[in-house]
């Protein structure tokens, strides 16, 4: 640390305990930030596209997470590093704003880090770098608004947000029935959306998923599924034209809430006060069965007696349902959530066409179906497969596909996938640079060589060769105009996009390039780094 002196010359200390604390200046701090930056994106760049590996991660409690999902990787491991936290929470942000392309982002803010490094051992001034990638980036989101293409869709015609929700789901392990599940993802988003504002509330989109079955028996259920069953075996498990009472009160006698003691010396007073009870359960029992339900659906648990008197007035029951899932079912079945027994009355009950209890396999795991809802906006995705990690993930890919049918109906601009979008923005940028006298076209052209990156990942992990398949990519682009080659990933024969159907969202791409650039920007301003040292 630097000494400071007085004008008699005697030192005096600045910091605090500065010989505890380790200090990193100029240029050092800085390539010790971009280091750390690239790592990161180092450890995500293998699992970009349709080829791409996936990581294993196990928690210090022994669970084991599988996924190629960018952001569930930064988020399960444990990162120490104050900048690789940044790309964590980039990653993070991607995923709340947009849903999907958290691996492309950080991948891409890596790129522009490791130009940067070159640029700053070349003298550039790191402010200089920043600028001209913020002009660079504007340029990019430019011309993509320029390439995309708008697309319509209809109730009856949703083959296009089909086909971008596939591109979404090919990079992940479910991509062998992409088709289905994607299917299943644009009619879940459909049956919920509200087409005339254009906005899409996902929380009505319930993914429950059960192990056992395959893949392909993944189905949507236009309802609620809980994963509960009826209080007591004999009651009857389908009940149709259901009238649903739902209910956050106890089915129990009231407790005072003071403290109390019940003395009871002889027999007659015992049976006086059982006979209470039994009245009281009687009461709550008939008072349901007043207003019509014919299904009580309780927050609560009751006791043996209550389960066998409401078996005995024919009153199925399902307790312990979760406050979320009550919540479900009562927007799905149009009825209220009653918090006490007196306020239960005809007009506050749900109704459902079909409430049935399904069993699955040879296990005894019961879940139940409310189908046929007077208001169906409520859907619940169901997913099968062999083994819990399998379910977990699918449920990863299907949330992906869920937002990425989401923005198209919030903004239905497409661009084209496979790098094509990159290489021509990349393109744009690189001609662009010859207007800006400054350094900043240093950092303009590095910008687009950044571009380049994500296609040349690509082609690295679809096997072909890296700088071949790009430069030919690249060539053909300028040579026929024609923005929407890219990397051929699965081998089909040819580069162009259109031909492929590989699209993405105008929306998540733009969202891309700006998050990459904005954090790039926040690492290359640091120029000193006050750590604690470790002890």
């Amino acid at each position: 640390m630097a000494l400071a002196f007085d004008e008699y010359g005697r030192p005096f200390i600045i910091l605090k305990e500065q010989e505890q604390k380790s200090r990193l200046r100029g240029l050092d701090a800085q390539k010790a930030n971009i280091s750390a930056g690239r790592a990161v994106a180092r450890i995500l760049r293998t699992s970009l596209g349709p080829k791409g590996m996936d990581k294993m991660l196990q928690s210090p409690d022994g669970d084991v997470v599988i996924t190629n999902d960018g952001a569930t990787i930064l988020e399960q491991m444990d990162v120490d590093n104050q900048i690789a936290k940044l790309m964590v929470e980039l990653s993070r942000s991607q995923d709340y704003e947009i849903g999907d392309g958290t691996t492309g982002v950080v991948v891409m803010a890596g790129a522009l880090l490791e130009q940067a490094e070159k640029l700053l051992e070349r003298g550039i001034h790191p402010i200089r770098v920043a600028e001209g990638y913020e002009v660079a980036s504007r340029i990019a989101v430019d011309h993509l608004e320029r390439i995309a293409r708008k697309f319509d869709f209809s109730e009856a015609n949703i083959e296009p947000l089909v086909q971008t929700c596939m591109t979404t789901l090919s990079s992940k392990i479910v991509n062998r029935c992409k088709r289905a599940l994607a299917e299943i993802a644009v009619k879940a988003v459909l049956a919920v959306a509200d087409l005339e504002r254009k906005d899409v509330n996902l929380d009505l989109i319930k993914v429950e998923g059960k192990v056992g079955g395959k893949l392909e028996d993944t189905e949507l259920i236009y309802g609620i599924v809980v994963d509960k069953d009826m209080s007591h075996p004999q009651m009857p498990k389908r009940i149709e034209d259901a009238k649903i009472a739902i209910l956050t009160c106890p089915f129990e006698p009231p407790k005072p809430k003071t403290k109390h003691k019940v003395d009871i010396d002889t027999v007659e007073k015992f049976q006086t006060l059982r006979e209470q009870e039994q009245k009281y359960f009687d009461d709550m029992v008939q008072q349901c069965k007043d207003v019509g339900a014919t299904l009580v659906i309780c927050q609560w648990g009751f006791d043996d007696e209550a389960n066998h008197l409401l078996m005995h007035r024919n009153l199925p029951a399902v307790r312990w349902v979760g406050g979320v899932e009550l919540e479900l079912i009562a927007i799905a079945t149009g009825g209220r959530i009653v918090p006490r027994f007196q306020e239960l009355t005809p007009e506050k009950l749900g109704r459902a066409g079909l409430v049935r209890e399904k069993s699955f396999g040879t296990t005894k795991d019961r879940m139940l179906y409310i189908e046929q809802c007077a208001n169906s906006k409520a859907v619940t995705i169901f997913i099968r497969g062999g083994n819990k990690m399998m379910i977990e993930e699918t449920k990863r890919s299907l949330h992906d596909a869920l937002c990425v049918a989401r923005n198209l109906i919030r903004n239905n601009s497409i661009v084209y996938g496979g790098g094509s979008a990159e290489i021509s923005c990349s393109i744009a940028v690189e001609a662009a640079a010859d207007r800006y006298p400054g350094v900043e076209q240093y950092a303009i052209r590095s910008f687009a060589d950044a571009l380049d990156s994500i296609p040349l990942a690509l082609a690295e992990n679809s096997g072909l060769q890296p700088i071949d398949t790009l430069a030919a990519v690249k060539s053909q682009q300028v040579k026929e105009n024609n923005p929407y080659c890219g990397i051929d990933c699965n081998d089909v024969g040819t580069t162009d996009m259109q031909e492929q159907n590989v699209f993405e969202t105008l929306i998540g791409k733009q969202q891309q390039i700006l998050l990459a650039t904005q954090v790039v920007k926040m690492i290359l301003k640091i120029d000193d780094v006050i750590a604690p040292s470790e002890y």
